[in-house]
This record gives C-alpha cells, sequence and structure tokens, in this order.
C-alpha cells in the first residue's frame, strides 16, 4: 500500500485538513477505563465521511494510468457511491451509482447532489457489485469498488491505501512514540477494506507492539464474523436488515480477509441497538466531553464496545481482550449524520 504517496495527495486537495482526535474522559470514567479517544471523520471533505480517501486516490491513481476514463461506476450503501461521484466530480469525470433496495431516499439524494446518476436495484450490497460488473463491461465504464475478488484487486488496493490517511494523521499524537499510548483499536468492518487498512496500518507502524484489534459489524450482516467461525470467506446466513447501512455487506473483500486473518484479535457482532445507544452516548454528552455527531456506522465501533462491557454473552470475550481500568481505547467515527431523518429520529434532535 502507497501510504504515504496518499497522504501526500489528499494534503493537495481544496478543503483537506486533517480530523480531529477527540478526548472523552467522561464517558472513559463512566465504563472504567483510563481514555477514550475519537477520531471524528464526519466533517472530511464535507462529506460527513470518510469514504473520500479511498475513493478519490484511487481515481487519482487510475486517471494517471488512463486519464481519457470519462465514467466510474460502483456499487455502495451509500458513503462510497457518494464519494466516487465526489472525486469522479472534481476529476471532471462521470459516475453511475447503483445501490440496494433498502437505500433511503437521503442517501441517495445526497450521491445525486455530486452530479451522479443514481440506479436503484432490487436486492442486496453483493447483488449491486454483481450488478455494477456487468454494467462496466456493457458500457466500458470504469469500476470503483471498495472489496476486492479474483481478477479485481488492483482498485481495492488503491481505497485501501487511500484509507492510510487518516491513520497517518496520528502520527504526531498518538502514533508518534516507538510503543503506542493505545492499547484497543476498534474498528468497523462492512467488507472489510477499510479494517484491513487499519490492520495493516498498524502491523507495518508496530509489529508485535500494536493495540490489539477489534472488529465489529451487524449482527444482521456479519459476513467477517461468519467468516471466522467458517475458517473462510463465506456469505452469511442472516437478513441483511439493520441500521447500519454502510456495514450492511455480505461476503468479505478477498485481499481484506488476507490482512484480517492475519491481524485481528477479535471480532463481534452486534445489535442495532447498541448501534442506537453510542450514538445517543455520543451526541448527548456530559461533563466536558463534546457532542459528537455520529451516524449508524459511524458509531459502530463505540456500538461494540458497549456490547462487550454489558452484554454478557460477550463476558469471556471480554475477560480474553483484558479491558481495565488502565484501557487507552480508540474509536473511529466514520460517518456523521449522513441520513438526517434517521439520525434526527434516533437521537431526539
Amino acid at each position: 500500500m502507497e501510504k504515504s504517496e496518499a497522504l501526500t495527495y489528499h494534503q493537495s486537495l481544496p478543503n483537506y485538513y486533517p480530523t480531529p482526535l477527540i478526548e472523552l474522559p467522561r464517558l472513559a470514567k463512566q465504563f472504567g477505563v483510563e481514555n477514550i479517544l475519537i477520531k471524528d471523520e464526519g466533517q472530511r471533505f464535507g462529506l460527513k465521511a470518510f469514504k473520500a480517501l479511498g475513493a478519490s486516490f484511487a481515481i487519482h491513481k487510475i486517471l494517471q494510468e488512463n486519464p481519457n476514463i470519462q465514467t466510474f461506476c460502483t456499487a455502495t450503501d451509500g458513503n462510497h457511491g457518494r464519494a466516487v461521484a465526489w472525486a469522479a466530480k472534481i476529476a471532471g469525470k462521470e459516475s453511475v451509482i447503483l445501490v440496494p433496495k433498502d437505500t433511503t431516499s437521503k442517501r441517495i439524494q445526497a450521491i445525486e447532489a455530486e452530479g451522479a446518476t443514481v440506479i436503484q436495484i432490487n436486492g442486496t450490497y453483493d447483488n449491486a457489485c454483481v450488478e455494477a460488473e456487468k454494467l462496466c463491461q456493457k458500457n466500458h465504464w470504469t469500476l470503483v469498488q471498495d472489496t476486492a475478488w479474483e481478477g479485481y484487486e488492483e482498485i481495492p488496493a488503491y481505497i485501501m491505501a487511500g484509507y492510510l490517511t487518516h491513520f497517518k494523521e496520528l502520527e504526531d499524537s498518538i502514533h508518534q512514540l516507538p510503543d503506542p499510548s493505545i492499547d484497543y483499536v476498534f474498528l468497523q468492518a462492512g467488507v472489510g477494506s477499510w479494517a484491513a487498512s487499519g490492520i495493516y496500518y498498524y502491523l507495518s507502524r508496530y509489529g508485535k507492539r500494536r493495540p490489539k484489534i477489534v472488529l465489529v459489524e451487524p449482527l444482521e450482516a456479519n459476513g467477517v464474523w461468519a467468516s471466522f467461525q467458517a475458517g473462510k470467506r463465506i456469505l452469511p446466513e442472516c437478513s441483511f436488515e439493520t441500521i447500519m447501512a454502510g456495514l450492511n455487506c455480505g461476503l468479505p473483500s478477498l485481499s481484506a480477509w488476507e490482512i484480517i486473518q492475519a491481524g485481528a484479535n477479535a471480532c463481534l457482532s452486534i445489535s442495532d441497538e447498541y448501534a442506537q445507544k453510542a450514538m445517543q452516548l455520543l451526541y448527548h454528552s456530559t461533563g466536558s466531553d463534546p457532542s459528537i455527531v455520529a451516524g449508524e456506522s459511524g458509531a459502530a465501533g463505540l456500538a461494540g464496545f458497549l456490547a462487550l462491557m454489558e452484554e454478557p454473552a460477550f463476558e469471556v470475550l471480554k475477560n480474553h481482550l483484558q479491558i481495565s481500568e488502565e484501557s487507552n481505547i480508540l474509536f473511529f467515527n466514520t460517518e456523521a449524520d449522513t441520513d438526517t431523518d434517521s439520525f434526527d429520529t434516533i437521537v431526539g434532535r
């Protein structure tokens, strides 16, 4: 992965600035740990999500190789598609974005606002990926998908390299020392590309001294968890009905799965109620903790922590991870209120 090149590229873009790292001492005290920190991606490039890091770098690399490409296409649950549309627009190109049947109108409108043509299919995210690949072959468009499969691995690798930017942004704070000042990192897992990028960063940066990495995904879209149980990549048997739309994926990405297997310490799948509780805790903060606007998928890392600390079914895993009053824990708010109607209902805004 080209981590330094990605950061340099992103720094050249308009409206680039490192997203903030926020300390939440009141929340840490509430759950009996030393410190809780959240890197807040809610204002990344004005798109309310981190996905622009991967999409923009991938399109940059693709156009370096072939500047004559006119149309980019992808399948999405929302944020990745908006990011592809935005990156195509700033490159002066067109975009076609496919979304699953349960995509909300707010998410579709946000993608269209970036100049994209949106096609809603009668199927899941995985179905949309298949359809996007077919349309690209038929219309000679360029697929910019954030999941890899056999024969389609280069562009997902560019996307994963782009994601490394926001881990690198922490080099002047919590990642500046030879040993990390963070003990646990909770990472959301959809198709796994972003989580794998984080694992790659920590393995490359710290090796055996890295923090323990815990992956979190919805109970009803738990492809990574199911794949761990099976010992290989599989499509999980679940409903694919979850409020965590950005994580509502099935079969894990091929290249991501290989990295995740090598570096994840734990993986848990959680019910939607924990995502709702995490959103509410962050928004209705207390004490000196600032209010944070975190969407359903954005709050999923913290939601996994809440489930781990409160759910009796996770007691064995909690003891195995040895989270204690001396633990320093890092989360990433990967999206803000990307669906304002849903967010307002959940937090009572």
